[in-house]
């Protein structure tokens, strides 16, 4: 018995994506592993599920595993990708998508010229919903290495969650980031109880930013949707940034809309590529 699946990438953050309407995915960590492997597999960054909706307002429920088999709330990049497909394979006509997520229900909108925004809902800034351990809600935290790293014994952070909790880490020079050496210790660090991604950002100028994302279970990628939404959330609640901006990511660039109010929601425009359709056995 084979199963059909389609790849995509949005920004060169890749998915393999599969309906699970119409066909029965047997899932477990040991086979995501083996698909996302990029030598012995198909090779991804994560693994997207479209699933019948579990609420009354959704037309679909979007599941999201990383690499390692981990299930995840929440991806920016798989998302506008999750949009595409549902078109594409003529699931929908719709051009506004409510969906739900591990992490709640997100709309998705496609766009006259056929790029996709995403109402990626409303940012987390309290430390026990992120989830991260802090006595109260800050927009810097210290966090102690446990070794020094480029001569430095703790790290300055933001932590805010967009459905995925990230750790949000000013850098003068993206490209002398220590992002290899950083990012897998901030990604287990014991204050981030399930773990973090981790964003290295350069401000260019109010409305234009550079990043690099260290992602939990998956590693540095070419881009990562909800990371640039958590990166822009933060310069902008701590008056670096102005609304709209631009990220700058190693696989392109994506629009992040943030009004500045707690209850405001963010809104994450770019492209989402299909790249190959093809079978693989259960």
């Amino acid at each position: 018995m084979t199963l059909r699946f389609t790849k995509m990438q949005g920004l060169g953050n890749d998915f393999m994506v599969i309906d699970a309407i119409h066909q029965t995915p047997d899932l477990d960590s040991e086979r995501i592993r083996r698909w996302a492997d990029r030598h012995f597999g198909i090779g991804f960054d994560q693994l997207l599920i479209v699933e019948p909706p579990t609420t009354p307002n959704a037309l679909f429920t979007y599941r999201i595993f990383n690499a390692d088999g981990s299930e995840v709330g929440q991806c920016g990049n798989g998302a506008r990708c999750f949009a595409r497909y549902v078109v594409d394979k003529g699931l929908t006509t719709e051009r506004e998508i409510p969906v739900d997520t591990k992490s709640g229900l997100i709309t998705l909108y496609i766009t006259e010229d056929g790029a996709i925004t995403v109402n990626m809902g409303t940012p987390v800034t309290t430390p026990a919903q992120i989830p991260f351990v802090a006595d109260v809600a800050a927009t810097a935290y210290a966090l102690d290495l446990p070794q020094p790293i480029a001569g430095q014994t703790s790290i300055t952070i933001d932590a805010i969650s967009m459905g995925n909790p990230h750790a949000i880490i000013d850098v003068a020079d993206i490209e002398q980031a220590p992002v290899d050496q950083l990012g897998p210790i901030i990604e287990r660090h014991i204050r981030f109880p399930e773990r973090v991604n981790v964003g290295f950002m350069q401000v260019i100028n109010r409305q234009s930013i550079r990043l690099r994302v260290f992602e939990r279970g998956a590693g540095e990628t070419l881009a990562c949707g909800t990371g640039a939404c958590a990166a822009v959330v933060s310069g902008i609640r701590r008056g670096m940034l102005d609304s709209p901006c631009q990220v700058e990511l190693p696989g392109g660039l994506l629009r992040i809309s943030w009004n500045g109010a707690p209850d405001d929601p963010v809104l994450m425009t770019g492209p989402a590529v299909s790249v190959f359709d093809g079978t693989i056995p259960e």
